[in-house]
């Protein structure tokens, strides 16, 4: 479900059993909400209607003003679909996974805690940031991370 050509809006497919049908958080629209700031649980998530999830996926969110826009948007549909307050964080520039020329010292370690060739720094740098965010957040503490792998696989990582 490629709802655009924008890369910043692609489903990929190793996340597509649980994504494609919107029922759980696309990492596009995670990374969206990183960027302006805005917390979505996925109780709230599974609140909102189909086309609003759909919009979410869909909508720009590069620049400062789409990104304001896309936070305002967010936030009117937690106050219309649920009972709470919207909860702001502190926005995520992805100044740790957006650098193309380093690969972040968590993805390294994460990748060899579990025997995988981590990425070169220029197959880092060959990636959309998308697709850094991505691997990036397949590496966090304390989660299972079962995708970790099969997103590695997917964007031409390891074979």
């Amino acid at each position: 479900m490629n709802t655009s050509s924008n890369s910043s809006s692609e489903i990929f497919t190793f996340e597509k059993d649980f994504a494609g049908a919107l029922y759980c958080i696309p990492m596009a629209v995670r990374r969206k909400l990183d960027l302006c700031g805005v917390k979505v649980s996925l109780k709230q998530w599974n609140r909102f209607e189909l086309d609003e999830r759909e919009q979410m996926v869909a909508q720009d969110c590069e620049t400062p003003n789409e990104i304001d826009t896309y936070g305002r948007y967010v936030v009117g549909v937690i106050e219309q679909r649920t009972d709470d307050a919207a909860q702001l964080l502190e926005r995520d520039a992805g100044t740790e996974w957006n650098d193309p020329k380093s690969v972040p010292q968590r993805v390294l370690d994460y990748s060899m805690e579990r025997d995988v060739t981590p990425p070169t720094v220029a197959q880092w740098a060959a990636l959309s940031p998308l697709q850094r965010f991505s691997i990036f957040k397949l590496t966090r503490p304390g989660h299972s991370n079962e995708n970790f792998v099969p997103a590695m696989r997917e964007f031409g990582l390891i074979d």
